[in-house]
Formats: C-alpha cells, structure tokens, sequence
C-alpha cells in the first residue's frame, strides 16, 4: 500500500499542498482555524505521517539536542543525562544520546553526525583531554554555531560554547579540611589518568589543602575512572602502605570518584581490611547508587541532575550572552560512616 502523501491531504481538505505543508510542519504562518482543523482531521483520517525533515525546514528548528558522554553506565553521566532529559522534555526537544567510552574518535564523530542531522544543540559532557582533538572540535563547531547552532559543555570550559563547570578544585579543597577537623593526619590518594582536568583539579585541591595543616599524603596511586581502576589501585595501594587489619591508625584515602571508591572498598574487602577500622575512605561525585552501599560513603555532593538541567537551558536560550556564560557548579562535603575514626 502506497504511503499517504501531502498532496492526498490536501485534496481531501480542499486546499493547496503549500496550506497543508504549513498546517501538519508548523510553520508559524498558519492559516485561519477553521482551515487548520480540516486539514488535520484530514490527515488523520488517511493516516498521513508528517515528514520530519520538512518540520525541520518550517520551524526552522528540528527539536533535536545531541548529548555526549564519556560513558552512559557510569551513574555519574546517567544523572547528568537525567537532568538533559527532564529539562529537553519541559521545552519540547528530543534527546540524541552518544557514549564514546573515552574514545576521541568516537567523540568527534558523534559530534559530526549530530550537526549533519541539524541538532539545535550539542552538549559535552565530561571532563577533557590536552591535544589536537579540541582543536579538530573547535573547527567542527566554528561551522556549526554560524549556522545558530548552540554549544554547551559540562566540564571545564572551551573556546566554542557555555560552560557549567563542577568547582573540583575547591570542593576537594574543602573534603581535606573536614577530614583534618575530622581528626585524620595520615593520608594517600587514589587519582584518575594524568591527562584527565577533572582528576588533576581534584588531586590538586585535596592535596594543596593538605599542605596547608603541614601533611602531604603517604602514597598516590592512580588508575582508570572506573570501578576495576579504583579496584586495581586499592590493591596496589594496601600493598605499599602494607595495611593489615587492626593494625594502628588507619589512613583515609581519598579517591577522585566514588566509582573509584567503590572499587576501591571491595578490593580491601578482599584482602580482610574493614572500612573505616582498618582504613577510612572519602570519594567525590555523591552519585544515586550510594544509598544503597555499606558503609556509607563520605563524600563530595554534586547536583548532577541540575547540572544537565542548567546545561539545556543555556543551550536553549535565546541570549547571545548565554554562549559565552562559565558558571559554576559547586560542590558540598557529606561526612559519612566510611571515614569514621573509630580508634
């Protein structure tokens, strides 16, 4: 059966093809009322699907917003991608979602395929990489923002779009001090891979308020921005503190993720070592699934929800400003059972 076309439409409503076109594509010049009903009820009767690509054309916009993310199983991005969702479905947009688990390539690409489908929006999200493929991005969407495309990112800022920044830096900061007014003096650090802003800041702040109270961390060790690399480094970490259970003061740990954390808590596990008796821990990020993890992790709280929701709408204001916007995203310490000192 051959598919309904606008032209069957609009013989059956009695008009031109160019009313029904800007009946059923939303074009903002629409006919009388009476006009606009008959033609939809037209349409309805014979089944007619309007094509996408046409509304693109007569709304000037084809509802789209790409979203891309460092890895969508990670509750980190999940919670982000929840808040680009609520937001996008409050203003009437669809999200197109792409995972790049870190992959540059991936990342660039998805980018390419999101302005080809004339997205109104694209929104990074994720921490960044040094090289030439932000310059390679930058090229990307010089191109595509002339064309009114909408730029956001999550994460330190870039030349060519709005920025909601997490304040990793000063949050870890402040997680160092309320662990030294805690009563902790002994310390290490479970970091992420060198290249990575987001594990750089929150090693840097945590370990500069440290010097502060004269204390510097005992060992750093760093792994993958995953709970195996959390896991890995816990080991090798224990190994080197030669920890062992009820054995003296425990040092805390501090891990740039609470994935990491996470990882790093069953790896002790696995060697007979209790948290927070035989070593304390602390993670950054207060991602959902730690409601539900024993003990209870100290950790820093970011609203990662209101992030993505404040990422869509400053990609969807009509402010010229709001394209060159850095704002902030603060963080808040949550001092939880993980980092208890029970001795």
């Amino acid at each position: 059966m051959a598919a309904v076309r606008l032209q069957d439409v609009a013989a059956a409503a009695g008009v031109s093809q160019a009313t029904a076109s800007r009946v059923l594509n939303g074009s903002s010049r629409i006919p009388g009322e009476g006009v606009a009903d008959r033609v939809r009820a037209a349409a309805a009767d014979l089944g007619y699907v309007p094509n996408a690509q046409a509304q693109a054309l007569a709304r000037s916009s084809t509802g789209l917003i790409g979203l891309v993310v460092h890895d969508v199983a990670d509750p980190y991005f999940s919670s982000i991608v929840r808040g680009v969702q609520n937001e996008a479905r409050a203003a009437g947009k669809l999200v197109l979602l792409a995972s790049t688990e870190r992959d540059f390539d991936i990342e660039r690409q998805s980018v390419s395929t999101f302005i080809s489908h004339r997205a109104d929006a694209i929104i990074l999200a994720g921490s960044r990489q040094s090289g030439d493929l932000d310059r390679d991005l930058e090229k990307e969407f010089a191109a595509y923002r002339k064309n009114d495309g909408k730029v956001v990112v999550i994460g330190q800022p870039l030349p060519f779009g709005a920025a909601v920044e997490p304040e990793n830096f000063a949050a870890s900061a402040q997680l160092a001090e309320a662990l030294v007014d805690e009563g902790h003096r002994r310390f290490a650090v479970i970091g992420g891979p060198g290249n990575i802003r987001t594990s750089v800041d929150r090693r840097n702040g945590f370990v500069d308020a440290l010097a502060r109270h004269g204390l510097t961390p005992e060992i750093e060790v760093a792994g993958d921005f995953s709970r195996d690399g959390g896991y890995s480094a816990a080991r090798r970490l224990a190994a080197a503190l030669e920890l062992q259970p009820s054995r003296g003061t425990p040092p805390c740990v501090f891990a740039v993720t609470d994935v990491m954390a996470i990882g790093a808590i069953a790896a002790w596990r696995g060697l007979g070592l209790q948290v927070p008796n035989d070593v304390c821990v602390a993670g950054f990020d207060d991602i959902p699934t730690l409601r539900d993890h024993f003990p209870s992790l100290t950790t820093v709280a970011l609203s990662l929800v209101e992030i993505g929701e404040r990422a869509v709408q400053l990609a969807l204001s009509d402010s010229a400003a709001s394209q060159s916007l850095h704002e902030y995203a603060p963080g808040t310490v949550v001092l939880r059972a993980s980092s208890a000192l029970s001795r």
